[in-house]
């Protein structure tokens, strides 16, 4: 499943790539997410709940893998300045009519770093003029995605009164990876959130 269609005349020889970077759940709060979107998925016949990953999504794009030495760099610089801080999720909630995900109450400070993303990398990100990243400044969580009319009604019937509470902390960011048409997606490399002065990204406090 690509993120993006690549709609134009490419580099011959030069593999593209498609990436996400994500803020990524604890393993204990991980293990939870993946209990729901598997219920779902058994509920609702819907493959993307049960295979995909729970993360926020704070950028999506496609690049050549000669460029990924370059970005990884830039995204260390990046969050070397930015504090960890506290993602609260809290119940259910949609796009109308294909998507189903949890609420982030805590908005602010991940729309802030996605800006900040924005901001210092995204000709990094830009493969051409017709395949530009993707930036994700309604942050959430996703259970499933690509519905069908008959699974998003019913699904959203359901999830709409139902109950979640959970919290994380953001200590860092990662960078996943594949070749365009492959399946699985692997970690390119991981970012913590350091808090370091000096940054042009805003010294926000843990518990903000």
């Amino acid at each position: 499943m690509q993120i993006q269609t690549i709609t134009t005349t490419t580099i011959p020889g030069y593999r593209i790539y498609e990436y996400l970077l994500v803020l990524s759940p604890h393993q204990e709060l991980w293990d939870k997410i993946m209990e729901v979107k598997r219920k779902f998925a058994d509920e609702y016949r819907s493959e993307h709940a049960r295979w995909s990953k729970p993360h926020v999504t704070l950028a999506n794009f496609v690049q050549y893998e000669m460029i990924e030495e370059k970005l990884v760099n830039r995204l260390r610089m990046i969050a070397m300045g930015v504090a960890p801080f506290k993602v609260e999720l809290r119940n259910f909630g949609s796009f109308p009519s294909h998507t189903i995900y949890i609420n982030i109450t805590t908005k602010l400070q991940v729309q802030n770093l996605v800006k900040e993303i924005r901001h210092e990398s995204q000709r990094l990100m830009k493969l051409n003029n017709d395949n530009k990243p993707h930036f994700i400044l309604e942050p959430h969580l996703t259970i499933a995605r690509k519905l069908q009319p008959w699974q998003y009604e019913k699904g959203w019937s359901e999830y709409s009164n139902k109950n979640f509470t959970a919290r994380f902390i953001a200590d860092g960011m990662l960078l996943l990876g594949r070749p365009v048409g492959e399946m699985k997606y692997e970690i390119v490399g991981r970012f913590e959130f350091r808090n370091l002065p000096g940054s042009s990204f805003g010294q926000g406090s843990l518990f903000n």
